[in-house]
């Protein structure tokens, strides 16, 4: 990706900020099939609307607009957020996680989170061999897309967390020198953090996918081979790990962590008494 100077990033994140408020009224106003293809029934029990996922991949496309060089992210978002949709749309729920998809598909049941994985990884490849490189940086670069747009996905069960994630992923970034191609994720981001926080909206996984994908997009427009590589060790370390462990339970059992969960958010039901 061509080097940007940081007005032009500045330029991009607000774009992209004011391109997802914008598309978010528009799709509440007319969600497309209707707001019942789009309601879903949050933690509480209570229904929160799935379009908030367009919204923030319409707002980070329209930033990517403003940066040249950046039709590699612009593939990785746009194929993260289609097939993300597909599974938000289409899929039944009953197989959830890495082991529950590619455990039906290796039975002969494609279910739409096993295409959704198969497609994420091919829009990754598509992205990376558009970045350039060698076959060795191809291979990270396309590890690292779509395990990021996997790996954000899975903070997506309560209110803001993977917002959170994506804003501390994304200026760490910046603190690395790739701060202008993560602005139009972060921007759009943050356009929709207060409907997430308030229980309204969710990324789902057009959301959640799409910005995990711009943000591995960025990490490998941006950081060396090494740093890279130990980038994709970690989200694949997470990743499997996620396979054993409850990232909820691990959040709420870490003071510092539970508290960057409760940020912003409704405090959690009082326990009913006993009868």
């Amino acid at each position: 990706m061509i080097q940007q100077p940081p007005s032009r990033a500045v330029a991009a994140g607000g774009l992209a900020l004011a391109g997802a408020r914008l598309a978010y009224a528009a799709l509440r106003r007319r969600p497309p099939g209707g707001e019942g293809n789009w309601t879903r029934t949050n933690h509480r029990g209570e229904p929160v609307t799935l379009v908030e996922g367009p919204a923030v991949t319409a707002g980070a496309l329209a930033g990517l607009s403003l940066l040249p060089g950046s039709v590699p992210l612009a593939i990785a978002g746009t194929g993260a957020a289609a097939f993300g949709a597909l599974d938000d749309l289409a899929g039944s729920g009953k197989r959830r996680g890495l082991r529950g998809h590619l455990g039906a598909l290796l039975h002969g049941e494609v279910t739409t989170g096993a295409v959704k994985l198969l497609g994420i990884g091919a829009t990754g490849v598509a992205s990376a061999a558009t970045l350039g490189g060698d076959p060795v940086d191809v291979a990270i670069n396309s590890g690292l897309i779509a395990g990021s747009a996997n790996l954000l996905n899975l903070f997506d069960l309560r209110p803001g967390r993977a917002i959170k994630v994506a804003g501390v992923s994304g200026t760490l970034l910046a603190a690395v020198g790739a701060g202008p191609a993560a602005a139009p994720a972060l921007g759009a981001a943050a356009a929709l953090l207060p409907d997430d926080l308030g229980e309204r909206a969710m990324l789902g996984d057009c959301g959640a996918n799409a910005l995990g994908a711009l943000l591995g997009g960025a990490a490998a427009a941006a950081l060396s081979r090494p740093a890279r590589a130990g980038l994709l060790a970690g989200i694949t370390g997470l990743t499997l790990a996620s396979e054993k462990i409850s990232f909820t339970r691990v959040i709420a059992s870490t003071p510092a962590l539970n508290w960057v969960d409760m940020l912003g958010r409704r405090p959690a039901e009082p326990a009913a008494p006993a009868p």
